[in-house]
């Protein structure tokens, strides 16, 4: 009966102890898988990081990158900018130059032209005081207009030629126009207010208002010459000057050609 309970005893003991090392494997197992997983878990994390490092160099290589192609682009568009200013520069030393040599040549034209015009005046100053005595107050008044406007400096030359021209212009327009005006006579006989006539330079006529006395200026003797038989003809040429009557022809003292003096 021992020996039976014995075999049975030892049959059974492995079996036990085959059933007690069951859950010391399970709990090997789970440690392992755990440290996998962990193990993993870290791997993981590690890649992520490494791609997160991967990607901020990427991306300030890209920045790096479009920072570089900006500034070359600036740099090329100064480049240009420079490139044009200094055509402008060029352009502009260029014009200075011009500008310079133009001033040049007007100092050296004023020196020409203003002692030119100095004798303009003169010259119609001598000619206004020698010419038959119309408007004279008027026109000796332009002529010392002229004077006064000379030594301007606030006067552009080009305006001061203007206006001796103008004044030159007016006198040759008197050479062929008929006019009247009441001006006063002054002679031998006093001052008297009369109403001269004239006809171009040719004739310079006067009679006195109430009709009473009439003559003409005789350029030979350089004064007026009394004479009632020329009443009539100016009154005929004072009604074609007011446009009061049609143009005919009128009869006149004409003085006689005289040689000019060399």
């Amino acid at each position: 009966m021992v020996s039976k309970f014995r075999y049975s005893f030892l049959i059974l003991a492995p079996l036990a102890m085959g059933m007690s090392l069951l859950p010391t494997a399970e709990v090997s197992a789970q440690v392992v898988g755990d440290a996998t997983v962990s193990a993993q878990t870290e791997a993981d994390q590690a890649s992520a990081a490494s791609q997160e490092q991967v990607n901020a160099l990427v991306e300030r290589a890209q920045d790096a990158a479009g920072k570089y192609g900006q500034t070359m682009a600036e740099l090329d568009s100064l480049t240009r900018y420079n490139e044009q200013l200094q055509e402008q520069v060029t352009s502009q030393e260029a014009e200075m130059a011009s500008i310079q040599n133009q001033l040049t040549e007007i100092e050296v034209t004023n020196r020409e032209v203003l002692p030119l015009m100095e004798r303009m005046v003169d010259y119609l100053e001598s000619f206004v005081a020698a010419d038959t005595p119309f408007l004279l107050d008027e026109r000796t008044k332009r002529v010392a207009a002229l004077r006064e406007l000379m030594p301007r400096a606030d006067v552009a030359i080009s305006e001061k030629y203007r206006r001796i021209l103008e004044a030159y212009q007016i006198e040759l327009e008197y050479g062929s126009t008929l006019d009247s005006y009441e001006g006063v006579l002054s002679d031998a006989n006093g001052e008297r207010t009369v109403e001269f006539v004239r006809l171009g330079r040719v004739s310079l006529l006067y009679k006195t208002l109430d009709g009473g006395e009439a003559g003409y200026w005789n350029a030979e003797n350089k004064g007026f010459v009394q004479d009632n038989t020329y009443v009539e003809a100016i009154e005929d040429a004072l009604a074609v000057a007011r446009q009061e009557g049609a143009p005919d022809l009128l009869r006149v003292p004409v003085p006689a050609p005289q040689e000019s003096a060399q």
